[in-house]
């Protein structure tokens, strides 16, 4: 009898023991699950602009982390109910980090952020938080008032063009960067800017850029996301300055440069912080000192003493020797909105709502 206890006891425990590795091999099963992270585009893919900068920073996450990540994206998604729906889903569907990347996804990323509090959520260029929302954007203002440099070196008709998407503060200090930036090297120029209301449209870009083009702009740029300016510059005979991404393909004799955004090293670090459990809701705004965005290498065109002024430029904003927003600085009506000497305080920036002098023309209602 004791010995068919024993058999019994000893049966249970290899039974036991059996159990316990099957359970670890479920666990590390499951630890090795890859994190599933969702993306929320506003253009297409393919627009070479700021849904291609993003995703080929998706990519770049995926080829640095590997099988630790599964990624899925949505592209043309409109900014409002459509976002919310499509931001809903990727929460619905298992994904652990959610990027939600245009400025119009900032209410609906919080509404769905409520409903799903253990999943974490990024909005790019927004600027509120939750617990488990964080924002992130790069300066690029710092490569507008480069691109503003380059601009003022190489105009003839001292008269630049730029084709403004919708006029929210990011856009009005890109605007405002790049007028400061062309004004430091060549106090004649004046800035001319068409609204097209829209981050994405071919046609309405090329038509903006053309007007601009007929007003005496000889350098256009823009803060939309097509190639479309670059197009009409390259069929006209004038220069363009790219955003978003190295277009020059687009324009290979009008294309000066770029101002090119680098999502990728972002992408992976916040990754491997909800893998490791040190993800944090945080407002990240890096800029050329940190590599999070930089020019495109220049045209051929551009000679040899602007590339040298615009490098000295750079250098000067990464060793925080300048601000592009250093005083003195007068808004149109001539009213100081910086002093002589001080730099702007980060919360006006984030609201800015005003053209400097130099911008000609009027902020639409």
């Amino acid at each position: 009898m004791f010995k068919s206890s024993l058999k019994k006891l000893c049966s249970s425990l290899a039974i036991a023991t059996m159990l316990v590795g099957v359970s670890a091999n479920i666990a590390i099963a499951e630890d090795k699950k890859p994190l599933k992270i969702g993306f929320v585009y506003v253009g297409p893919t393919g627009d070479a602009g700021w849904t291609y900068a993003h995703d080929k920073g998706r990519k770049y996450m995926v080829d640095k982390l590997g099988d630790k990540v599964k990624t899925t994206f949505v592209e043309s998604v409109a900014e409002g109910a459509d976002s919310a729906r499509v931001i809903q889903q990727l929460a619905r569907s298992g994904h652990d980090l959610i990027f939600t990347t245009s400025f119009g996804y900032m209410n609906p990323t919080l509404k769905v952020a409520k409903k799903f509090p253990k999943v974490k959520f990024e909005h790019s260029t927004g600027y509120k938080r939750a617990k488990n929302v964080g924002t992130y954007f790069d300066r690029a203002y710092e490569g507008r008032y480069l691109a503003g440099v380059t601009a003022g070196l190489m105009t003839k008709t001292n008269t630049l063009g730029y084709v403004g998407s919708f006029p929210i503060p990011e856009v009005m200090r890109g605007i405002n960067a790049f007028t400061l930036g062309a004004l430091s090297v060549n106090p004649k120029v004046k800035v001319k800017v068409v609204w097209v209301s829209t981050w994405y449209d071919p046609g309405k870009e090329r038509s903006a850029a053309e007007t601009l083009i007929l007003q005496g702009s000889d350098v256009l740029t823009q803060h939309t996301d097509s190639p479309g300016v670059i197009n009409a510059a390259e069929a006209k005979g004038v220069y363009a300055i790219g955003y978003n991404s190295d277009m020059s393909v687009y324009g290979p004799k009008a294309h000066l440069t770029a101002i090119v955004h680098n999502w990728g090293p972002l992408y992976v670090a916040k990754a491997e912080a909800v893998i490791n459990g040190t993800w944090k809701s945080e407002d990240i705004w890096d800029g050329l000192a940190e590599n999070a965005l930089d020019l495109a290498p220049f045209n051929s065109e551009v000679p040899q003493t602007v590339q040298d002024k615009v490098n000295a430029v750079k250098a000067a904003i990464i060793n925080g020797s300048l601000h592009p927003f250093t005083g003195p600085i007068v808004d149109q009506s001539g009213t100081t909105k910086v002093a002589d000497g001080k730099v702007i305080p980060t919360g006006d920036l984030m609201g800015m709502n005003w053209y400097v002098k130099g911008v000609d023309g009027k902020l639409p209602n």
